[in-house]
């Protein structure tokens, strides 16, 4: 039913849980799976350049270290993902990949936010529900 699973990885406790079952939806599929990391563009004022390209060299290896660390958990349950990491507003990225990609499923972790903001705001997972071009599944 699903051969192409996109995942989209933060690092949070619910991301983690997505991947898991990342993992086990490519087994039970035979399935393609695609980790996606993405990086929020930086809305820093810096004072000069190089300052700028300090923070994107930090947050280019922060983001790289979170797709490795998923890649391993995958590839330690027996599954060998693509990466890919990508600038921009999180749900409208994921939604973009999903686009291009022809992904079957998009896997989200639920992080939530608490209490009245969740209701103004709404989270990336439901935004990406949405709004995707295919099946989500909000992993708890």
């Amino acid at each position: 039913m699903f051969k192409k699973i996109l995942l989209a990885y933060d690092g949070s406790e619910g991301a983690a849980r997505a991947l898991d079952a990342g993992i086990n939806l490519t087994k039970i599929h035979h399935a393609e799976l695609t980790v996606l990391v993405v990086q929020e563009r930086l809305p820093r004022f810096s004072g000069t350049i190089d300052e700028v390209q300090e923070e994107k060299e930090f947050a280019d290896q922060q983001y790289g270290e979170l797709l490795l660390g998923a890649q391993a958990q995958a590839q330690a349950g027996g599954v060998k993902p693509k990466t890919l990491m990508r600038p921009g507003h999180p749900a409208q990225t994921i939604v973009e990949v999903a686009q291009e990609g022809n992904f079957d499923l998009i896997l989200v972790g639920h992080s939530g936010l608490s209490g009245v903001w969740a209701k103004f705001l709404g989270t990336t997972a439901e935004k990406v529900s949405r709004h995707a071009p295919c099946s989500v599944l909000i992993v708890r």
